[in-house]
């Protein structure tokens, strides 16, 4: 690959530059009409901007009170659970603070690892176990692990769990997709999802951010 000549490089230092200008190509390379609006098409910017991949226009999926439900539950001050670490660590203190919401990861507790070895299954099915009993989360953030995905819906369809939504992300190979699948094919509980392989932490991260700048704007403009 041919090195590109310097002055063909931005002169943008800034990160909240270098972002607006991002959000400027996304823009300018989506082709009206685009296949999502409004609060939808900022959380699939958001999700092409961590990623770099257009492909997200195909594959995003919104249950239809999606973003709806999950602004509430942000507004409310909800209780997040991610799967993983990565996960945790892409939805930054200061929009959920703003918001009064708490986000947590349960994979390094100790009750958590116990659970799994006692199981003898993965530690992200035993922290939904633990999750559903004993924290009961509005909205769950899931970008890694199928196992995850999987027992939750097991939870939502024997009723024990109803969560305001669902953020289902898992990438990979063994069972990301058909648990994604199962997913879209309920009803019960809202959903942002994206279909097929592809997925992770730093995506299903990127759409509650999308989410939460949407419901901190909101906030500004009643206490405005």
């Amino acid at each position: 690959m041919s090195t590109p000549p310097r002055d063909s490089l931005m002169d943008i230092r800034r990160g909240e530059d270098i972002e607006a200008e991002s959000l400027r190509i996304i823009d300018a390379e989506t082709l009206e009409p685009r296949p999502y609006v409004g609060a939808e098409w900022a959380v699939v910017r958001r999700m092409i901007h961590t990623t770099a991949d257009f492909e997200m226009l195909k594959l995003v999926r919104f249950h239809p009170r999606a973003v709806e439900t999950g602004l509430q539950a942000l507004a409310k001050g909800a209780v997040l659970v991610t799967d993983t670490e990565m996960a945790r660590a892409g939805i930054p203190d200061r929009r959920m603070n703003a918001l009064g919401c708490q986000v947590r990861c349960l994979m390094r507790d100790p009750e958590v690892q116990a659970l799994a070895l006692e199981q003898g299954c993965t530690r992200a099915r035993a922290a939904v176990d633990f999750a559903v009993s004993r924290i009961k989360p509005e909205i769950y953030v899931i970008g890694n692990a199928p196992t995850a995905l999987l027992r939750l819906l097991e939870h939502i369809e024997a009723g024990r769990a109803k969560p305001a939504l669902i953020v289902g992300m898992p990438v990979g190979f063994v069972n990301a997709a058909e648990s994604k699948a199962l997913l879209l094919a309920q009803d019960a509980v809202p959903f942002i999802a994206v279909e097929g392989r592809k997925g992770g932490s730093a995506l299903a991260a990127s759409a509650v951010n999308a989410l939460a700048d949407i419901a901190l704007a909101q906030k500004a403009a009643q206490n405005g």
